[in-house]
């Protein structure tokens, strides 16, 4: 990027602030950085608070570091300080200004929900590069740029990256991008300023409520995504997405599986272990889809990927033929190369409600028994615990309880939280701690035809444990203990 000619004025433009009398608002700036460790001479440095630690408390050491200002959301007293009441704001705001605003010049859609968000952005990606239209995508497993793979951190990153992104994508000649917006991100205010042409509600189970504390507010969260965009396309399967039907400021568009009262809906549906094939009704036309992944949340996600192009301005036989191009997505139903007689599944699905999709779904085909390996994750919902548990018991014929991403909690506490889910059914169980073990103990011990689910890590090649980050993919895992590479040949 070109080096930056804004100004302190330029930069908050849009932004409610305050300037103290010694400050030139007209003063170029160099950078701008919410993390005081990259604070160099002319930066803008945004004292935001988080969870852990508080930005003003740095602010000080920012101006001595060569700070061209620090932008507080309380009077500290210091020389050249910029006093906003919303810093979130202020900071997202001021990304984009300092990027040049390449959302403005982009078509998004936005994808939000408890599950589904990363399949639903791949497959609108999907449908759009097939309809001849070069698009972006932001999201969990990767971040891309037509064909340019970029590594990903965050499901919605931080304003600084985002519109960073935004810029590369722009510049690559994109004209769409796709991007999953998280209940955190909206929360947050990542997504401050942006203006999505359309945007999908998947469904609202619960999750994520050691942030959120609530399944309200967790709501509530997810609902702001909605005043962001023109139209929102609405999942009415869903109880949560019944209610933001009634409640969304814009203009709605609903799917659905379930019911034929919805604008669009899924009929005849049928499923096989490497699909689902159904009838997308668009009013009084009915077009067929042979899509690439079984269950009804699958046929739940491409109909939301299709009203989604639909109202953003594609039209429904490119859709249709898109629908029908589209491949899987990795970690999401991801059925190995294991040339093994039985089958065997990863998964990325982590809570109770997706753990009953998936399972659900391989009951409706497996001829042998389900044999699922799951763990759950540390520092994070202790209440879901025993209904994963309970879900993973109450669908399966064996359950091997392990190590999700255990973090800085004692794994085997983790396990003991989640034991009580099990004890519900009869259903035979195994706990290993090591999540390596754990994989190689069922290996050795699936029968033929069973079908043997990896759940909860899906796309993700590593491991959080309490001293760090290991490497760790389940898919490299799996097939070098079973001697296999990649192209499917024996060692």
């Amino acid at each position: 990027m070109e080096e930056c000619t804004l100004t302190l004025k330029d930069l908050l433009n849009g932004v409610d602030v305050k300037f103290s009398p010694d400050q030139d608002a007209d003063r170029k700036i160099a950078s701008i950085t919410r993390d005081s460790r990259q604070v160099s001479e002319g930066a803008v440095f945004f004292c935001i608070k988080g969870q852990k630690f508080d930005g003003h408390d740095h602010a000080e050491k920012a101006l001595e570091a060569g700070a061209a200002a620090v932008v507080v959301q309380r009077d500290l007293g210091l020389k050249r300080q910029i006093i906003t009441e919303d810093m979130h704001r202020a900071y997202s705001t001021a990304c984009a200004n300092f990027f040049g605003n390449p959302a403005d010049k982009l078509k998004l859609i936005g994808v939000t929900g408890t599950n589904g968000k990363t399949t639903v952005t791949y497959l609108v990606k999907q449908i759009l590069t097939s309809a001849g239209v070069k698009t972006g995508l932001i999201g969990t497993i990767q971040n891309e740029i037509g064909d340019t793979v970029i590594p990903a951190k965050h499901t919605t990153p931080d304003p600084f990256q985002l519109h960073a992104m935004l810029a590369r994508m722009h510049e690559a000649g994109c004209e769409y991008v796709v991007m999953e917006v998280s209940s955190h991100a909206l929360d947050q205010k990542r997504a401050e300023g942006l203006r999505f042409i359309s945007a999908a509600f998947t469904n609202l189970t619960q999750d994520h409520l050691d942030y959120h504390g609530t399944m309200e507010a967790y709501y509530q969260a997810k609902k702001k995504l909605f005043s962001m965009c023109d139209t929102a396309v609405i999942n009415v399967d869903d109880k949560y997405g019944q209610r933001l039907n009634g409640e969304a400021e814009c203009k709605t568009l609903t799917y659905a599986c379930e019911t034929s009262d919805a604008d669009y809906s899924a009929h005849n549906i049928k499923f096989t272990e490497k699909g689902s094939s159904f009838a997308f009704l668009a009013g009084s036309t009915l077009k067929r889809v042979n899509f690439a992944q079984p269950g009804l949340f699958s046929v739940s996600n491409a109909m939301a990927a299709g009203v989604l192009c639909l109202a953003a301005g594609i039209d429904l036989e490119a859709v249709i033929e898109g629908l029908n191009r589209c491949t899987g997505v990795s970690g999401r139903f991801e059925i190995l190369p294991a040339n093994t007689d039985y089958t065997i599944i990863r998964d990325y699905a982590h809570s109770p409600d997706g753990l009953e999709k998936v399972l659900g779904t391989i009951r409706s085909f497996a001829a042998g028994r389900i044999v699922t390996l799951f763990g759950c994750a540390g520092n994070r919902d202790r209440t879901k615990r025993p209904m994963m548990a309970e879900a993973v018991a109450r669908l399966s014929d064996f359950c091997i309880i392990t190590s999700d991403n255990p973090r800085d909690e004692d794994p085997e506490q983790i396990i003991k939280d989640a034991l009580p889910g099990i004890k519900q059914h009869r259903t035979p169980y195994k706990a290993i701690v090591d999540r390596y073990e754990a994989i190689r103990w069922a290996l050795e011990n699936t029968q033929p035809g069973d079908v043997l689910v990896l759940a909860g890590k899906g796309h993700e090649d590593y491991q959080v444990l309490d001293y760090g980050t290991i490497y760790f993919d389940e898919r490299e895992i799996v097939l070098s203990l079973l001697g296999i590479k990649e192209d499917g040949e024996e060692f």
